[in-house]
């Protein structure tokens, strides 16, 4: 199937700029296209997400990847989509983000020697030895200010106020294209339909230099994808706790599962369209599932266990499924240290010095219960579980057994109250 058409399926197309021309040009040319990253923090997150699956589908179809990271761009801030400027990090800061962002894209991206193996690039590579006589005199000239002005990017921000370091984003950006285009012979750019913009602009760059030049027109397109909405009106990607991020630092890799299985049922098949690479035989039957048994929430494992695997790995999304059942089925003791830290990361926590302690005193000591007169009637009307299991003895003493590889115990007091205990 072609490419394009896979997309269109998969209603992964928002706008391109010539949709006959690019179909021929795919057909007949291993295609080099990129798509740009701002390094705006040191992990990317489940919103850059869509794009980098992109570019990993134009590989699957034999088209090579350059992930260009923005160590240049992001010190300056794209103005698209925000209502006010963004705060300015040093080239230090934007450095260490442009390692670490390089590093996640390797991992989902294949980088190699081979015609179609991925690349990445940072801008600040071009855009650092650039001077500003050369920026307005050879790139600047070619943006009339109506031609920004009229762009959505712009002119969103009019009313709040763009300062001129915002307003020539789209010119750098611009150059990124003609550069990539240039020294690579990258002939698409794709992005969110955020960067249309900017996207048309570089288009329209790369053609006035090569014009001027008495070069023949060149053959560039633009596509984007749509920005993903969530039935219920929130954002899409972010949680009660922040933003899902693709570090497992950051988001945990039972965090990141939790997150797409708890998917709306109004949005989990568009999900699965948009993220998955399951051919859409199988999504089809994911969608009449859910239309006959959606108790069952059989596409929400399918979607949270491609996600998983595909950011974290194999071994990621056993343990997320691990600790999934154990907190579904109360039996705590089949985890180990890690993957109780993972499961309780939200939850509150205390850490003792103290272990072979009453459990009385455990529960005042960790303000699991207020008193001792009310510890001891939670543990008799069996509201205590120890790791899972209950245990009505007023007098217990905790034990070297009660204490995950020395380090975890969880306590739950009633149906659904956890609390972490940390030992030193």
């Amino acid at each position: 199937m072609h490419i394009l058409d896979d997309l269109a399926q998969r209603d992964l197309i928002q706008q391109t700029t010539d949709d006959e021309g690019l179909r021929k040009h795919l057909e007949d040319n291993v295609v080099t296209l990129y798509c740009g990253f701002d390094p705006t923090a040191d992990s990317l997150h489940i919103g850059h997400l869509l794009p980098v699956l992109m570019l990993k589908r134009f590989q699957k179809a034999g088209h090579r990847p350059i992930a260009l990271i923005g160590g240049g761009t992001g010190m300056i801030g794209d103005p698209s989509g925000r209502s006010t400027e963004r705060s300015l990090n040093s080239a230090e800061v934007v450095k260490g983000y442009s390692d670490s962002i390089k590093k996640q894209l390797a991992s989902i991206l294949f980088f190699d020697d081979s015609e179609n193996g991925a690349v990445a690039r940072n801008n600040h590579e071009w855009l650092s030895t650039l001077t500003i006589i050369d920026f307005l005199r050879d790139v600047g000239k070619h943006f009339s200010i109506n031609y920004m002005l009229a762009k959505d990017s712009v002119e969103s921000r009019l009313e709040n106020g763009i300062s001129f370091t915002e307003f020539t984003y789209m010119i750098l950006q611009s150059y990124d294209f003609m550069n990539l285009y240039e020294k690579e012979n990258c002939t698409l750019q794709i992005g969110g339909s955020d960067q249309w913009g900017n996207i048309t602009a570089g288009m329209e760059l790369i053609r006035r230099t090569r014009s001027e030049q008495g070069e023949e027109e060149a053959e560039v397109y633009g596509l984007t994808v749509p920005l993903i909405t969530k039935s219920d009106g929130t954002k899409f990607g972010k949680t009660a706790g922040g933003a899902v991020w693709l570090d497992p630092e950051k988001t945990t890799p039972y965090e990141f599962y939790q997150f797409w299985i708890n998917t709306d049922d109004r949005d989990v098949i568009r999900f699965v369209k948009y993220f998955t690479f399951l051919e859409m035989e199988e999504i089809n039957e994911l969608e009449k599932e859910l239309e006959s048994a959606p108790e069952k929430r059989v596409a929400h494992r399918r979607l949270a266990e491609e996600m998983t695997k595909l950011v974290h790995g194999e071994e990621a999304l056993q343990q997320a499924e691990k600790i999934t059942e154990a907190l579904f089925s109360g039996d705590l003791k089949r985890l180990n240290a890690a993957e109780m830290e993972q499961g309780f990361k939200d939850v509150p926590s205390t850490t003792m010095e103290e272990k072979d302690i009453a459990l009385v005193d455990l529960l005042v000591n960790a303000g699991i219960s207020p008193s001792k007169r009310q510890a001891r009637e939670d543990i008799k009307n069996g509201a205590v579980y120890i790791n899972g299991e209950r245990n009505t003895e007023i007098s217990y003493q905790m034990q070297e057994t009660d204490r995950v590889e020395d380090r975890f115990t969880i306590i739950r007091r009633g149906k659904k109250k956890y609390y972490l205990i940390r030992y030193k």
